[in-house]
């Protein structure tokens, strides 16, 4: 409730209050909830939640896996634990009459997983806001270049080009006063330009794949990783770029027929769309460099070139307003774990609230952007909150199945244990991709350093 300015946005009912039971079983409910979105256009929010930032980093995350083989397999053997992670999620959500992932976590597996969840998710929002402006500071630049009639090697030659300036500029006149309202009034205008942004950039790549301009000449194209383990590599990008479960229960609770049927068809339409996304970017995009393609692909391609210099406007323009909802979806977190450690009510505390708010957001802001002009590249941001995407992957969605089946009476057949093992099996895996790839990046970047 607390991120969204209208309860209708999604799908609540006069007849919610706290009286209804925090476990009800889905054969106990006697009709399913009546929002207001059509399975088509769930199918656009879902789609519209999982593009984004991580599109820019597949052509490399490719290269890291070995080659196109690798990168397209491991994709194809994550996207079934996807899909069935949005699914548990929706059943969770049923049981538990919640309306957010937060808060069935916590209603679900109880207070402790319900505050970790919340930590989870501002980190999360906290380290994507980053990589939003190392974007800004990315493809500002070379779109600089390009209306100056520069070419490349001229890059860096004046103090308006320069990333820290861009960065520190854009970031303060636009995106600092569009994070500091209560409200966000604008969340349908900018997922109108992310969509349109992600579908134009993977156009542009692929179709410069098969018309590729002749100032580029790509590198060494491997085809087979390096040893076992350098797939792992492409694993936080997989993770980053297909992790939509955190909006995904409030889109499941505003459909018109919430039922588990209809939500298994609209989030398996939606992650094939974004494995045909992802995999034409991510493909096209390595086969046209090779080893020499960039973390943030878009800067592989020269300054000069008109359509590519397109789809950068077009990615700021979504990174710009993407940043301030991201924001405000983890200062509500804070916010909620701050009135809950100290009972207040929110209602009788609006003069307080204000300042928090402020406070928040400047904290929030400064960090961002310190970090922002410090972090070279979004592939390192990526490496590090990829595994915070693989929790709410597999880790959350494994332990609130475990404990929504634990919670039933009934008694326990073959199905009942094959759920169980599941949930075990989806937390054991998902445990294992935040350690490996949270370690690694650690390590490398201490390498690096």
């Amino acid at each position: 409730m607390a991120i969204n300015s209208e309860p209708s946005d999604y799908g609540y009912r006069e007849g919610d209050d706290e009286s209804a039971p925090l476990i009800v079983p889905p054969h106990a409910q006697s009709k399913p909830t009546r929002g207001r979105t059509s399975p088509y256009g769930a199918v656009f929010i879902v789609v519209n939640a999982a593009l984004g930032a991580g599109l820019l980093n597949f052509p490399a995350a490719f290269y890291m896996a070995g080659g196109v083989v690798a990168g397209v397999v491991l994709q194809m053997c994550f996207l079934s634990f996807i899909i069935t992670g949005l699914v548990i999620l929706a059943y969770c959500s049923q049981v538990s009459n919640e309306s957010t992932y937060q808060e069935v976590v916590r209603a679900v597996c109880g207070k402790v997983l319900g505050v970790i969840c919340e930590l989870a998710i501002a980190i999360y929002t906290f380290g994507t806001c980053i990589a939003f402006l190392i974007i800004i500071g990315d493809q500002l630049d070379k779109l600089i270049n390009v209306m100056a009639h520069e070419s490349d090697s001229a890059e860096g030659s004046h103090w308006y080009t320069d990333r820290k300036f861009t960065i520190t500029v854009t970031s303060v006149l636009i995106i600092l006063p569009l994070s500091i309202p209560k409200e966000i009034g604008f969340q349908k205008y900018a997922s109108t330009f992310s969509v349109i942004g992600t579908w134009y950039v993977t156009a542009i790549i692929i179709i410069k794949y098969f018309w590729p301009n002749q100032e580029i000449s790509p590198g060494i194209i491997p085809s087979r990783p390096a040893s076992w383990t350098a797939v792992f590599n492409a694993m936080p990008t997989i993770c980053f770029g297909f992790q939509c479960h955190v909006s995904s229960v409030p889109v499941f609770t505003s459909m018109r027929n919430a039922t588990l049927r209809s939500w298994g068809v609209v989030v398996t339409f939606s992650m094939i769309i974004c494995l045909f996304v992802y995999t034409g970017t991510g493909v096209c995009g390595f086969m046209s460099f090779g080893s020499m393609v960039s973390q943030d692909v878009l800067m592989s391609y020269p300054s000069t070139d008109i359509a590519v210099a397109i789809a950068r406007a077009f990615i700021i323009i979504s990174v710009v307003t993407s940043y301030p909802i991201l924001h405000f979806c983890g200062r509500a977190v804070l916010e909620g774990l701050w009135l809950r450690f100290n009972g207040t009510d929110v209602d009788t505390d609006v003069v307080r609230e204000r300042r928090r708010r402020v406070l928040y957001t400047l904290v929030w802001f400064c960090l961002t952007l310190v970090l922002a002009l410090t972090i070279p590249d979004i592939g390192r941001v990526i490496s590090l909150i990829g595994g915070l995407a693989a929790c709410f992957i597999f880790v959350f969605p494994g332990l609130c199945l475990i404990e929504a089946k634990l919670s039933e009476h009934d008694a326990r057949s073959v199905s009942w244990h094959a759920l169980v093992l599941y949930g075990i099996f989806m937390v054991t895996v998902g445990m294992f991709i935040f350690g490996q790839t949270t370690t690694n990046a650690i390590y490398r970047d201490i390498n690096n350093q």
